[in-house]
C-alpha cells in the first residue's frame, strides 16, 4: 500500500484503485495550511482533488498553491482539476432531491461530489411533503434515475414517499434543518431509519458527501455491468 506521510497526515494514494473513490479531504478542524498541503499533493499525484466542509480561509490557502481551484460556497466544497471520469452523455444518472430550499447546501454537496466523480446528476429542488403535488409533477425524473439521493430535514418524511413511488435505490440524507424538536436532525434521522418503505439506505445527518459515495458505488456497478454485457 502506498501512503505519503506528513507530520499531520498519512495520505492513501491507492484508495481510488481499491474502492473506486480517492481519498477526500475533510477540511473542518484542519488548518488552511494543512488542507492546502494535502490537496496540493493529491493534485500532483492524480490531477484532481476534493475537499469537503471547507470555508473561505481554506480556499484562499488552496488557491495560493493551486490557482485553478474552485470554491463552491453553498456546498462548502473545494475542487481542483478534472473529474475522475467523463460521464456517458446518455448514461445512467443520479437524481438529487431536496425537500426544501434550506436543505440545498447538503443536496449540493451530494450533487457536486457526484459530478466531480464523473456522473450525470439531475437536481430536483423544494418538493417536500408540505406540497406533495410538486413531487408528483417531476416524478418522471425520479423514475428514470438509477439512484435517488433524497435530502430532508424537519420530520424527514420525503425519502419514504419517494421510495414508495420509484423502483431505484434510495439514499436518504437527514439534515439539521428544523425547529427545536428536530434535535439538530435527529428526528429526521430516526424517521428515515424507521420508514416503512423498503429500499432506503440512510447516511449521517448533513452528510451529503456520504450519500454521494453510496450513489457513486451504485453507478459504478451499473457501468461495470453494462460493460460486461457488451
Amino acid at each position: 500500500m502506498e501512503h505519503t506521510a506528513h507530520a499531520f497526515a498519512n495520505l492513501d494514494h491507492e484508495r481510488l484503485a481499491r474502492n473506486g473513490l480517492p481519498e477526500v479531504v475533510y477540511a473542518e478542524s484542519k488548518t488552511p495550511a494543512q488542507v492546502a498541503a494535502i490537496m496540493a499533493e493529491m493534485y500532483e499525484r492524480s490531477h484532481t482533488a476534493l475537499a469537503t466542509r471547507a470555508d473561505a480561509d481554506h480556499f484562499a490557502a488552496v488557491q495560493a498553491r493551486l490557482p485553478h481551484a474552485r470554491y463552491h460556497q453553498q456546498a462548502r466544497l473545494i475542487t481542483v482539476g478534472k473529474p475522475l471520469r467523463l460521464p456517458e452523455p446518455d448514461g445512467p444518472y443520479a437524481a438529487v432531491v431536496c425537500a426544501g430550499t434550506s436543505d440545498l447546501p447538503v443536496a449540493e454537496e451530494a450533487a457536486l461530489t457526484l459530478e466531480w466523480a464523473g456522473h450525470r446528476v439531475r437536481r430536483v429542488t423544494d418538493v417536500g411533503v408540505a406540497g406533495i403535488h410538486r413531487l408528483f409533477a417531476v416524478e418522471d425524473v425520479l423514475r428514470e434515475a438509477a439512484v435517488c439521493i433524497v435530502v430532508a430535514g424537519m420530520e424527514g418524511a420525503l425519502p419514504g414517499v419517494v421510495a414508495g413511488r420509484v423502483g431505484c435505490p434510495i439514499v436518504a440524507v437527514p439534515t439539521s434543518v428544523g425547529y427545536g424538536a428536530n434535535f439538530g436532525g435527529l428526528s429526521a434521522l430516526l424517521a428515515m431509519l424507521t420508514s416503512c418503505a423498503p429500499g432506503i439506505a440512510v447516511v449521517n445527518i448533513d452528510n451529503g458527501f456520504g450519500a454521494a459515495a453510496v450513489a457513486h458505488r451504485i453507478l459504478l456497478q451499473i457501468a461495470q455491468a453494462a460493460t460486461t454485457a457488451t
